[in-house]
């Protein structure tokens, strides 16, 4: 990445903390604290262990890019005073240990998933994932959202965040998820869930596996969350 790029990132980066160290009457200039703003934020790097997900054209597997991701996210967050519960931090699946074949094993994966973020209280899930496509062509980051209060708010201020921090012809819109996506379907929480962008797409593909691009999309959706969770 140039020196134009370390700039993007470092201004992306201001953006963010700038917003969790808000002053607030009577209560000075402080970073944002869970506790005190109601909202926990649940970080889910999509897949994971034997379950890689996509794979991208070079043979990355989804779930490492996931995992990146979500680490460079934990860590933005961490700097403005805030602890999100992170579902994942190895490339490991959560399946229980009887689980034996693969479709037990994500099976299982998926319940413990739920049943985490359900066990997180005012939690609000953030999970990320990657996109694929038989047709190389299409590109770009898109937002869908759960069936629950609060979903669509954030993920349409996310959406808007990602086109204008790293793509300003990206004109995909927020959209409620498939009922077919288990995680999103059988949590209670505001959910969404970030598409990141295309591994089928070979430009795309070349971006979402650099360090510097993941910190983008890091500081892109941390500012987003902050926005989100402490608006004023």
């Amino acid at each position: 990445m140039g020196r134009a790029g370390h700039w993007a990132v470092l201004a992306l980066f201001i953006a963010a903390t700038t917003a969790c160290l808000i002053v607030h009457p009577g209560r000075g200039t402080t970073a944002f604290s869970p506790a005190e703003g109601g909202h926990t934020l649940v970080l889910d790097a999509g897949h994971g262990g034997e379950d890689g997900g996509a794979v991208s054209l070079t043979g990355l597997p989804e779930s490492e890019i996931n995992l990146a991701i979500v680490r460079k996210l934990d860590q933005l967050l961490g700097f403005c005073g805030q602890a999100p519960v992170v579902l994942r931090t190895e490339d490991v699946s959560l399946h229980d240990e009887s689980a034996g074949t693969l479709r037990e094993k994500k099976v299982s994966d998926l319940h413990n998933r739920a049943a985490a973020v359900e066990a997180v209280e005012h939690a609000v899930l953030l999970s990320i994932h990657q996109n694929t496509f038989t047709d190389k062509k299409y590109h770009g980051a898109q937002v869908f959202f759960a069936p629950t209060s609060g979903s669509q708010e954030f993920a349409v201020y996310t959406q808007e965040a990602l086109r204008l921090g790293l793509d300003a012809e990206n004109t995909r819109q927020a959209k409620p998820i498939p009922d077919t996506v288990y995680l999103m379907s059988h949590i209670t929480c505001p959910a969404i869930l970030v598409e990141c962008g295309f591994l089928s797409n070979p430009e795309e593909e070349a971006l979402l596996r650099s360090e510097g691009y993941q910190l983008q999309l890091a500081a892109v959706l941390a500012g987003a969350w902050l926005q989100y969770a402490w608006p004023e």
